[in-house]
């Protein structure tokens, strides 16, 4: 038989869970927003809640896809499951696209701070409460979203000249949720397809994408989250399989360590049997050990609160 206590963690996460499924079917989506200056391609997707009741406002979360800094897509199967769910519980969710590949950093950072601060500044037209703005990504996703929370105006890490499309709208954020994102490019390590490490190091990234000379570059200590962190840094959740043979899980043990060093409030959850590129409920498109949601949607009702 169940503890009493089990019962009582059950019954809200269910009654949760119901009242996001009621509300699917009445989210909005709405597909290819211009978001940048004129001469870019790259579009964002609005996943819009059912309108909250007069004089209310919504939370909102910029999702940031994966595909390793040089591919992937903002309307992937994960960005519909995670995007989906959140726009189901009451939040604004933008899946956003970036520039990617040879040359993109920094300008994917900017790109997905142009994301935040795309929200900010229509937060009347979408009645989008400013202050209580998150982001979210995975693999490469959840590193550049990592860096979103973690640079706010931070000189070299914000765009200017003509990438300043909404001048003096700020991309500070409440809150991160990282899905299996590198935090520290200077110490990735190969894995096999378990995930168990192999000791031989793993370049963050296509030398080409951050510009960088060789595997010691000062660049990629410059783009690791965990060289950003202060106790100023915004909350993060971390999500991460037990066998990612793509991201090794030593990346979220150090982030989880810098965060607690520095006093920062985080939560760190192990999927067990879980590998890379899992979404909210599902990994290889079959259900995993743990049904993500709820945990999700309890760290941004706690930390994106009224």
């Amino acid at each position: 038989m169940l503890p009493l206590t089990r019962f009582r963690f059950l019954i809200p996460a269910f009654s949760l869970m119901l009242t996001v499924c009621a509300r699917a079917a009445d989210a909005q989506f709405i597909p290819n927003v211009a978001f940048l200056a004129p001469d870019r391609k790259e579009k964002l997707d609005l996943y819009l809640p059912t309108p909250p009741p007069d004089g209310k406002l919504s939370p909102a979360v910029v999702w940031i896809h994966g595909g390793g800094w040089t591919g992937g897509k903002r309307d992937e199967a994960r960005a519909k499951n995670i995007c989906g769910t959140l726009a189901a519980a009451g939040y604004v969710a933008v899946s956003t696209s970036y520039r990617l590949g040879d040359g993109a950093w920094p300008t994917n950072l900017h790109d997905c701070k142009n994301a935040v601060r795309y929200l900010r500044a229509n937060a009347t037209k979408y009645r989008i409460d400013p202050e209580r703005i998150a982001v979210a990504g995975g693999s490469a996703g959840g590193h550049l979203a990592l860096m979103v929370g973690f640079t706010t105006d931070k000189e070299g890490f914000e765009p200017t000249g003509s990438a300043v499309v909404y001048p003096g709208v700020s991309s500070r954020v409440r809150a991160v949720i990282d899905l299996y994102g590198p935090a520290s490019l200077l110490t990735r390590v190969e894995t096999d397809a378990k995930g168990t490490p192999n000791g031989r190091r793993k370049p963050g990234a296509d030398f080409k994408v951050y510009g960088a000379a060789d595997a010691d570059d000062p660049v990629f200590r410059l783009a690791s989250p965990v060289t950003h962190i202060t106790k100023n840094s915004p909350p993060v959740l971390i999500f991460h399989g037990t066998i990612d043979g793509t991201v090794d899980i030593g990346q979220s043990w150090t982030l989880a360590g810098e965060l607690a060093r520095h006093g920062v409030a985080h939560e760190f959850v192990l999927v067990e049997g879980a590998g890379h590129t899992f979404d909210f409920e599902t990994w290889n498109k079959l259900p995993m050990s743990r049904d993500l949601r709820p945990v999700a949607l309890a760290f941004l009702a706690k930390h994106l609160g009224p």
